[in-house]
């Protein structure tokens, strides 16, 4: 039987970092450069012109607002995420619990689960942490939904040993950025491995997940 654990925790110095928006709209200069690589992909699209007539001919400009849509989807996510870059070299001959252990931290973790811990690869990896923006989903997020949030940002999921490493040469990190990854086992269930200080103890996680994340986590990606 597979243990669950609720993440659902108050933290009062949980990340949030204060970011200073722009309050200029959109500049023709800007509108312009989309315009020529929309242009470019367009012509080496080989869409067949009486489909694009068609659509284009479609009453309400669905297409554009469409288009439109999706470009500010890009420009809300790049503002609303804080990102930052920790370089990490994990040790892939440890066991999972080992790599684990290495962190100090105290451990609550279930075996079959630990055991589905993906390894990773290489010597070295850049691993990026980020926030999505959770205001739209009620603060929260499914590991469906983070999935996405990781393909958006052409990200894949960090692998714990990079993940633990990061957080066993800095075991401060989590303190006031709690972080995780997650990845599915062979059954293709979600699963998670999370850093953060919890009753003034640093621990660390790793279990199915079936609940949501809530919105002060960082979530730990490398770039494919």
């Amino acid at each position: 039987m597979f243990i669950q654990t609720k993440f659902f925790l108050q933290r009062d110095n949980a990340m949030a970092t204060a970011t200073t928006q722009s309050t200029t709209t959109i500049t023709n200069g800007q509108i312009g450069q989309i315009q020529d690589r929309l242009a470019t992909e367009l012509r080496e699209s080989g869409l067949p012109a009486d489909g694009v007539q068609e659509v284009l001919s479609a009453p309400g400009g669905k297409v554009i607002k469409e288009m439109a849509s999706v470009l500010r989807k890009f420009v809300e996510m790049a503002a609303d995420t804080i990102m930052i870059v920790r370089t990490a070299y994990p040790n892939r001959k440890l066991t999972p619990r080992q790599a684990l252990e290495a962190t100090g931290r105290n451990l609550y973790v279930n075996d079959q689960v630990l055991a589905s811990m993906p390894r990773g690869e290489g010597d070295k990896a850049e691993v990026v942490f980020f926030k999505p923006n959770l205001s739209s989903r009620g603060g929260y997020i499914s590991d469906d939904d983070l999935e996405k949030e990781y393909e958006l940002r052409g990200f894949k999921p960090a692998d714990p040993y990079s993940l633990a490493k990061v957080n066993q040469d800095d075991p401060a990190f989590a303190d006031d950025h709690p972080n995780g990854t997650h990845w599915k086992d062979a059954d293709g269930k979600w699963c998670f491995a999370a850093f953060l200080r919890w009753s003034e103890k640093r621990c660390v996680h790793c279990f199915r997940n079936e609940r949501a994340w809530f919105g002060y986590w960082s979530f730990a990606g490398l770039r494919k």
